[in-house]
């Protein structure tokens, strides 16, 4: 492409001098604290849920489960290596001490807030502390820094933006060391959480922004080899989230014009609670796609539309449309065309917009740095008064928010307040009181969940368990069998019925289920375990004796089995 003249473009700024150091620092200091302080609440909460699927399990604590983190697809829950270790060093540190880890979220999401005004200040941003501090006290930040499976994005971040910190730098002076400093720290990105692969393509946004025009040699090229790196990188987290974590029950079936559809609903969706944080969820209503909705077609066709019109104003400004850019490119991977595991709960959540919020608080930031120059006509004190008010609110929002987070109870209790229709607080509490064996507590929730949810099989399941503890067989294998209809090939399935059927005295068919269980997971030591037990009873004496010493192989911890 060729390059255009810099004369003519009214959005590109010269690089501004570096301030002194001690001007540098305050706001630093300010920033952290004000994060620290808006988050409090936190370091008092404990695991929520998911959570211990990410702390690290007792299998990989040793250094072989190190190893295991970097070479075994599948033994954590998503192959992003170093979180996982930053989770395995953690663990070896400080062990299960909730608030430790949370202390971790909290600075990582301040520095963050940090190196974000520092690449905006590199690029001559107005309003560079400003943007920082929306992005540090927003309400909707929160479900990523609270929560603590998802450290997987506040240490992303720091990556993303050291990244795009230290490659500006290496433009400005380049050498080897510079972009060998860059790339790994993409590299970093990368290996925490596959979505950062969209960084080559906001560098070239930024370029475009700056030069109003894109040169192959001095912006494409160097990009090239993170373009291969992010591209390998997410087909591979595809497959591990297809094959591994599961998203094939999520959004298959959907066709492209309901993914399109779905797209432009979700980035109305996220920029709505960037400027209105109110209703704010840990589950949202999953919402149904009607493409004979005239509703959905008009909000896809708005976004097609602001962004027309961005583009028309480009050659007076071009920072709202590099803004609409790159929030709504980064919301790609998250906003429908891809299925995602989530989607089983909801289409949108405010963690998936940790990222892409960073565009749309830069172009707040200078908006309200042009409007405190406007307002400084009428007294200097104005501009930062009324920042400190926005910001004291957000923050105050953000300490509500955090609430929440403080145990699984807590975090139900408030789901089913702001989403009743959500099946998943329902189902999570039935379970919470169905291993505490409090049935008659545990059914009425599971009831609901099921009511809500007919299709989701784990409500289900958990409901059969529960009739079956309170004396209702009958109707705990009819929930059972509902279940296996649409998951045949669940082996727990298969395991909970053939125990159901040996309970009500059917060895024959408990055996055919237990054996249903060991052939879909050979290494279900319960299984192995029950199906000799269920032989034993029919007088195979050989076989059971085989399966209980396979299960006594597969967990020593399980009582002997004597024949």
């Amino acid at each position: 492409m060729r390059r255009r003249s810099q004369t003519n473009a009214p959005s590109a700024t010269p690089a501004a001098p570096a301030p002194p150091a001690d001007r540098v620092h305050w706001p630093i200091v300010g920033l952290v604290a004000a994060t620290l302080l808006a988050y409090l609440p936190v370091f008092r909460a404990g695991f929520v849920w998911n959570d211990d699927d990410y702390v690290t399990a007792p299998a990989l604590r040793s250094l072989a489960g190190l190893g295991r983190i970097w070479t075994d697809v599948g033994a954590t829950e998503q192959y992003y290596p170093l979180l996982h270790s930053a989770f395995w060093l953690q663990h070896r540190l400080w062990g299960e001490t909730a608030s430790l880890y949370h202390l971790v979220s909290v600075l990582l999401h301040a520095t963050s807030a940090v190196l974000f005004a520092l690449v905006l200040r590199r690029l001559a941003v107005r309003g560079a502390w400003l943007a920082a501090g929306l992005f540090a006290l927003h309400p909707v930040c929160v479900e990523s820094v609270a929560w603590i499976s998802e450290q997987k994005n506040t240490l992303s971040l720091v990556f993303f933006l050291g990244a795009t910190l230290a490659y500006l730098r290496w433009q400005a002076t380049p050498d080897r060391r510079g972009y060998g400093l860059a790339t790994a720290l993409f590299g970093c990105a990368l290996l925490s959480k596959s979505l950062t692969a969209v960084l080559p393509a906001a560098l070239l946004v930024i370029a475009w922004w700056r030069h109003g025009s894109l040169d192959w040699r001095r912006d494409a090229r160097p990009l090239a080899l993170w373009f291969a790196l992010g591209i390998a990188i997410s087909l591979f987290s595809a497959w591990v989230e297809h094959a591994v974590v599961g998203a094939g029950e999520a959004a298959l079936g959907l066709t492209p014009l309901q993914r399109c559809l779905l797209a432009g609903r979700a980035v109305w969706f996220y920029a709505g609670k960037l400027l209105w944080p109110s209703g704010l969820s840990f589950f949202y209503p999953r919402w149904e796609i009607d493409v004979t909705d005239w509703r959905w077609s008009a909000l896809a066709a708005a976004a097609l539309a602001l962004v027309a019109a961005l583009g028309a104003l480009r050659h007076r400004t071009r920072g709202p449309l590099a803004a609409a850019l790159f929030f709504g490119g980064t919301l790609i991977p998250v906003a429908g065309f891809f299925d995602l595991y989530g989607f089983v709960y909801s289409f949108v959540a405010d963690h998936w917009q940790y990222l892409p919020s960073l565009g749309l608080f830069a172009l707040a930031g200078s908006g309200g740095a042009a409007l405190g120059a406007r307002l400084a006509r009428f007294g200097t004190g104005w501009p930062p008064a009324l920042a400190a008010a926005v910001l004291a609110t957000l923050g105050a929002q953000t300490w509500r928010q955090t609430h929440q987070y403080h145990d699984l109870v807590t975090l139900f209790r408030t789901i089913q307040q702001t989403n009743p229709q959500s099946w998943m607080p329902h189902a999570s509490l039935g379970q919470m009181l169905l291993d505490a064996r409090r049935y008659q507590e545990a059914l009425p929730l599971l009831e609901r969940a099921v009511a809500l949810s007919p299709a989701s099989v784990q409500p289900r399941n958990n409901l059969a368990m529960t009739l079956e503890n309170l004396g209702r067989p009958a109707e705990a294998l009819r929930h059972f069998q509902v279940a296996l209809a649409r998951k045949p090939d669940s082996p727990e399935l298969h395991y909970n019925i053939g125990n159901l059927q040996r309970r009500l005295g059917r060895s024959a068919e408990a055996i055919a289920s237990f054996q249903l269980a060991v052939r879909l997971k050979p290494d279900f030591a319960f299984a192995h375990q029950n199906l000799a037990i269920a032989l034993h009873e029919t007088g195979r004496t050989t076989e059971a004796r085989r399966h209980a010493d396979r299960a006594r192989r597969l967990d020593p911890t399980l009582p002997a089995v004597n024949f």
